[in-house]
C-alpha cells in the first residue's frame, strides 16, 4: 500500500499520484486494459500476491478508475475500466511511449499498438504515427512489439 497521502496536495501530478502512484497499480490497469479483467488472470500475469492485488483492485474501484462486475452466481468479478480509468491509460501510454524510446534497447518495444480508426500499427503516441489522428486508450489495439517477451 502507498505509504505518503498526496492526495490533499494543491498539484495535479500528486493527485493523480495519490490514484496510481504505488508500482502495482499501473501494472495492473494496464492488464485490464489489455483485456485481463479477472482476478486470477492479473495474478497469473503479474505474479503479485493475493493480498496486495486485492488492495490494489479494491483502491482502483474506490478511486473511480476500474468498475468491479460479477461474471457468475458465486460471488465473483471481473474489473473494467471506467471512462476515468480510461482516461487515465492515456498517462501510461504516454509512458510506455518515453519508456519505449528511451528503455527499450536494440530489441525494441515490448508491445506495439494498432490504431482503430486507419488501421496502422504505431508507437504508443497519443498521435498516430501514420495518419496523425489522435489515439485515446480505446482507440487502440495492443499486439506484440520486437521486444516482447518469447
Amino acid at each position: 500500500m502507498q505509504r505518503t497521502n498526496f492526495g490533499g496536495m494543491a498539484c495535479s501530478i500528486a493527485r493523480t499520484l495519490d490514484v496510481i502512484g504505488e508500482p502495482w497499480s499501473p501494472l495492473v490497469l494496464r492488464d485490464v486494459w489489455a483485456g485481463m479483467t479477472r482476478f486470477e488472470q492479473i495474478q497469473a500475469d503479474l505474479g503479485i500476491s493475493r493480498k496486495v492485488l486485492t488492495e490494489r483492485l479494491n483502491h482502483l474501484v474506490e478511486r473511480g478508475v476500474l468498475e468491479r462486475r460479477p461474471y457468475d452466481r458465486r460471488p465473483r468479478y471481473e474489473y473494467v475500466l471506467t471512462e476515468r480509468g480510461a482516461e487515465l491509460v492515456e498517462v501510461l501510454m504516454a509512458m510506455a511511449h518515453w519508456g519505449d524510446r528511451w528503455l527499450a534497447g536494440e530489441a525494441g518495444p515490448p508491445v506495439v499498438y494498432r490504431h482503430r480508426t486507419c488501421g496502422s500499427v504505431s508507437g504508443a503516441g497519443l498521435r498516430c504515427d501514420h495518419c496523425g489522428e489522435a489515439m485515446h486508450a480505446q482507440d487502440v489495439d495492443l499486439l506484440p512489439g520486437p521486444g516482447a517477451a518469447a
